[in-house]
């Protein structure tokens, strides 16, 4: 499934842009197009492309856009991007991360030499291109977020960021709730191999990860904290750059909670976009030089705080969100405004779970899955009635008279008592219909390790955040079992847990609603 998935959106993403790119091949010069050798960090070679508005006068300055490639993508992914931005006055320089593709060198996923790689190519596009020193931007989709926030944090020359499906925090990313996401590390894991070199850094990281290697557990954080903006935010505050994120509300690989997080502790000029879909699938279509929202977005961004246009990105509400339905985009003034009003639904009683059987509610298949629901708001569902009460935990709110219009972090808090030191249970919120069928609404994983057997322990963990729509005459469901093959679980054979409300410490799931 990996290669095929690797190859199909290659292949298109070759296809789009070379025929969108024809027309405008035959009528602009030759030299708007060209493809280079740029020496990174040691040496390492990196293929790059370079696309320069044409006709471009003599001693003319343009601001310039660096654009590193997402994870096993090839140097042709941003082509057409490129050229809409080279059309309204933009240098770009798009090159192949090391460690894939034709570039040189091994994986470094975001490390140091990765960070010295796209310095070293705006020094290439300041030497060689008619860029101008003081407007420079970064923008990218996955790993090229991922590694453009890192570089604005190390190089002050970045002026302006677009960080489209990337990560501000790794560790947050894909091990959330001390749990590995399975799916998400074995696709990115098989892509890697299948189009690049991991170096041995990688290669026994992902051993680790997947292997369940608690006694290298704090080596995996330190190496994906260094490899986080978040690590970096004071260096980022200090350089202020203008940083624009986006993602998707489904995103599997880099779940929207910790961009969330990130957006709130930035002091410079700073948007936040989310909308339905999942891993880079909001900005797939604009990759293929189609109209997409997320790329008209970064083209405004850009517009304002590298050429200082007067088109309002400024003045508008910074937070912005496309709810998983019909809805039209809403604005707020700031990610705690999202989250301010909220509703709690008791979680009485008690719930007695056995280990290691899946109970059927599930978060999906890794892009598949809220890629439907991004096109045809068809989520992943399950039979609230029909679910297997010895292997999932049921609670259910009232029906509710008008529609619910969640928005932001739904939080679980509950007391949870093991027979077994070690455990993983997911929690999921489902929007259920009068037949009892439960649209996914959102979920999380959560793992604990070294609990004594029998002793209760409290839990607090936040869903991943979701802008979904609950139609009047539905009611919510919070639902807990031990299996998703989302992610790596960690009952032993045999194991039990109780979920319980103590009346000194009642459970419940508090969820935000929007304020009509």
């Amino acid at each position: 499934m990996r290669t095929a998935l690797t190859f199909a959106v290659s292949a298109a993403l070759v296809a789009g842009t070379a025929l969108g790119l024809a027309p405008a091949a035959q009528a602009d010069s030759a030299d708007t197009v060209r493809f280079v050798d740029i020496a990174g960090d040691g040496g390492t070679v990196l293929k790059a492309n370079v696309v320069t508005p044409a006709g471009a006068a003599a001693g003319a300055r343009y601001p310039v856009i660096v654009l590193p490639t997402s994870w096993a993508m090839p140097q042709v992914e941003y082509l057409a991007q490129a050229k809409q931005l080279a059309d309204s006055g933009y240098v770009v320089v798009s090159y192949n991360s090391r460690g894939f593709w034709q570039s040189g060198g091994e994986i470094e996923t975001a490390g140091p030499k990765d960070v010295a790689d796209a310095s070293l190519v705006i020094d290439w596009a300041l030497a060689n291109t008619p860029a101008d020193p003081a407007r420079v931007g970064m923008a990218g989709v996955s790993y090229g977020a991922g590694i453009s926030l890192l570089v604005a944090a190390h190089d002050k020359r970045v002026k302006a960021v677009a960080a489209l499906s990337g990560w501000a925090d790794l560790i947050d990313s894909i091990y959330s709730g001390r749990t590995q996401h399975l799916q998400a590390a074995a696709l990115l894991g098989g892509a890697g191999y299948l189009t690049g070199r991991p170096g041995p850094e990688l290669q026994q990281t992902l051993k680790d990860f997947l292997s369940s290697n608690l006694d290298k557990e704090d080596e995996m954080i330190a190496w994906g904290r260094e490899r986080s903006a978040a690590t970096h935010l004071d260096a980022l505050n200090a350089n202020r750059p203008a940083i624009m994120l986006g993602n998707a509300w489904g995103d599997t690989i880099f779940p929207p909670n910790q961009f969330a997080s990130f957006y709130e502790k930035l002091a410079g000029p700073k948007r936040l976009e989310f909308r339905p879909g999942d891993h880079a699938t909001a900005e797939a279509t604009g990759l293929l030089g189609l109209p997409n929202d997320t790329w008209t977005s970064a083209h405004r961004w850009f517009d304002h705080y590298l050429k200082g246009v007067d088109n309002g990105v400024d003045r508008e509400q910074p937070v912005r969100l496309k709810p998983r339905s019909d809805a039209g985009y809403e604005g707020y003034p700031d990610w705690t405004s999202v989250n301010a009003n909220r509703r709690e639904i008791p979680l009485g009683g008690s719930e007695h779970l056995w280990a290691n059987v899946d109970s059927g509610a599930d978060g999906g298949v890794v892009l598949l899955s809220n890629l439907l629901d991004q096109f045809f708001q068809a989520p992943p569902a399950v039979s609230v009635p029909l679910l297997p009460r010895a292997f999932a935990g049921v609670w259910q709110s009232e029906r509710y008279a008008t529609p619910q219009r969640v928005r932001g972090t739904a939080r679980l808090h509950t007391t949870v008592t093991p027979t077994a030191e070690s455990g993983t249970f997911v929690a999921y919120l489902y929007d259920v219909g009068p037949l009892g069928i439960g649209k996914l609404v959102t979920h999380a994983p959560y793992t604990f390790h070294d609990r004594q057997p029998g002793r209760p322990f409290a839990v607090d963990l936040d869903l991943f955040s979701t802008a979904y729509d609950v139609p009047a005459g539905h009611r919510l469901a919070l639902v807990v079992d031990t299996v998703d093959p989302l992610y790596i679980e960690h009952n032993p054979t045999g194991a039990q847990l109780t979920f319980s409300s103590p009346a000194a410490d009642p459970s419940f799931v508090s969820v935000p609603l929007r304020s009509e």
